[in-house]
């Protein structure tokens, strides 16, 4: 597994959290950096899934 798609899903949980804390608060900057975290996640983990499908692919 690429470290990439490890720290993509970290980012993916501290969104969440982020997220989740603006809207308890009604911190409308929190929940917005919150949701940018989790894209930025996402983009991240599939990155790392790219990674990992060339490697196994030159691997065979």
């Amino acid at each position: 597994m690429d470290k990439d798609r490890i720290e993509g899903m970290a980012k993916q949980a501290k969104g969440a959290i982020k997220e989740v804390a603006g809207k308890l608060t009604g911190d409308a900057k929190l929940q917005a950096e919150g949701k940018a975290d989790k894209v930025e996640g996402k983009v991240q983990n599939a990155v790392g899934g790219a990674k990992d499908a060339v490697r196994n692919a030159a691997d065979k």
